[in-house]
């Protein structure tokens, strides 16, 4: 059998609200490199997906990714032309509806029509699921039917897609490796229980998945990690090798750092277990994988995998009622007293609406608690001279309750501190959503069915 040439897969996004600028690079590398290459687009994250779900619920034909025609207007062109693959769970909660949106845009631009495939069977939201996501979920399972249902599906069906000859996939909740591992098994035939291979191309999905973290983006820190060009981030690219291996490098003349530092930190990122990286398609194991910095880019070999798990892991999104929340913010002397007392205030005017979180932002916030422990403890700790204080602080309270009447009493109450005091405060911000919960539990993975459709 004939050696394949290797393939690359670049990454444009990381998450939902990416820069929409960082296709472009990408698309010229991988087209002056002349090698079998595909564009991922990762924009899903359980947040993304209960927010789409909303969308959708308010508006059938909403749901996807709304940056959609942003991210690919300026590279859709180029990636038909020059045989550029575009593989993305920018699906969201309505892959259908994304699809349309690919094929409108295409006629707006004046381009062939797309080959479009849209991955079927993660939605398990319909009634013929609620019996097993009752008896799965168990004790914890919500009252009413959900608002929705997401199964983390693998790559095979994104694999026979491309091998259908789609130029575009459009999948909804895929695991986040699955958008390069199935590029890979569509190029190299891999057997579905290849372990090693499947498991190499599954890390290199791990390093790929979040964009330009593995370029030096979220690696940054000043006077201890630096990354020049921060401003102008190259987003990388992984040539993936026929035994599942890959190197990883980023576009010429961008910006960020791509070397032993920034991959072996996403490497670990969200890996629990270094031994069982669970996914859809394989367990992936690192414990004697290499990392290597080469003339090529930075190389990762030696990935180890077994088995695929029995079960599938199932998102379930739920009505909860009502998120509010408000701000207000005091400057000068004695801000952190005004914010502190402002916030008291509330915590009475609030008492029979239930637990009230408040920060104080510039005092304490990120580490702060819903039961207001961490706040009491740190002005408990505050410094006793004035000049040591906060001089600009920010109150920030929220509040979730089922009745959106109890909510709005929120919005008001901090609008209303603007004449009730305490004095100087200003620049009120308010706002009111509908809040879903969600609850995780794992499914036999005979019960899930995926499969492609391509779009006429």
């Amino acid at each position: 059998m004939a050696l394949k040439e290797r393939l690359l897969i670049g990454c444009a996004a990381g998450f939902s609200g990416d820069r929409v600028d960082a296709a472009a690079p990408v698309v010229r590398e991988l087209i002056a490199r002349g090698q079998p290459a595909v564009l991922i687009f990762e924009t899903l994250a359980e947040r993304t997906l209960a927010l789409a779900q909303l969308a959708r619920r308010d508006d059938p034909d909403a749901g996807f990714e709304p940056l959609l025609d942003d991210l690919l207007r300026p590279v859709l062109a180029d990636c038909l032309a020059h045989g550029v693959r575009i593989v993305s769970n920018f699906g969201a909660a309505n892959p259908q509806g994304a699809a349309r949106r690919i094929q409108q845009l295409a006629r707006e631009l004046d381009l062939r029509a797309p080959r479009i495939a849209v991955v079927q069977g993660d939605d398990l939201s319909g009634p013929e699921h609620h019996d097993l996501l009752a008896r799965c979920l168990g004790t914890v399972a919500p009252a009413g039917p959900p608002v929705s249902a997401n199964a983390y599906i693998g790559a095979e069906a994104i694999a026979d897609a491309l091998r259908d000859g789609a130029d575009v996939v459009v999948a909804g909740r895929v695991a986040d490796p699955a958008l390069a591992l199935g590029p890979a098994l569509a190029h190299y035939g891999w057997a579905l229980d290849d372990w090693d291979r499947l498991a190499g191309a599954t890390m290199a999905g791990h390093l790929l998945e979040c964009g330009a973290q593995v370029t030096g983006g979220y690696f940054a820190d000043p006077g201890y990690k630096e990354v020049p060009g921060l401003a102008e981030l190259g987003y990388p690219i992984a040539e993936i090798e026929a035994d599942g291996s890959c190197t990883l490098f980023k576009p010429a003349g961008t910006g960020g750092r791509l070397d032993l530092h920034t991959v072996k930190e996403q490497l670990l990122y969200e890996l629990h277990d270094p031994g069982a990286y669970l996914t859809p398609d394989v367990v992936a194991d690192i414990r004697e994988a290499e990392v290597l910095q080469t003339d090529r880019g930075v190389r990762l070999q030696g990935v180890r995998g077994h088995a695929r798990p029995a079960t599938l892991k199932v998102n379930v999104c739920h009505a909860t009622g009502w998120f509010a929340e408000g701000e207000i913010s005091y400057a000068g002397a004695r801000a952190l007293d005004r914010a502190r007392l402002a916030g008291e205030v509330l915590r009475q005017r609030l008492r029979d609406a239930g637990p009230l979180r408040v920060d104080l932002i510039g005092a304490c916030s990120v580490f702060g608690d819903d039961a207001g422990r961490a706040l009491a403890a740190a002005l408990d700790a505050a410094p006793a001279l004035p000049e040591a204080t906060p001089r600009d602080v920010r109150l920030r309270v929220a509040l979730q309750h089922a009745d959106v009447a109890v909510a709005r009493r929120l919005v008001r109450e901090v609008t209303a501190l603007y004449c009730c005091g305490p004095a100087g405060g200003g620049g009120v911000r308010t706002g009111m959503r509908p809040r879903l919960g969600m609850l995780s539990c794992l499914v036999p993975r005979e019960a899930v069915h995926t499969r492609h459709v391509m779009v006429d």
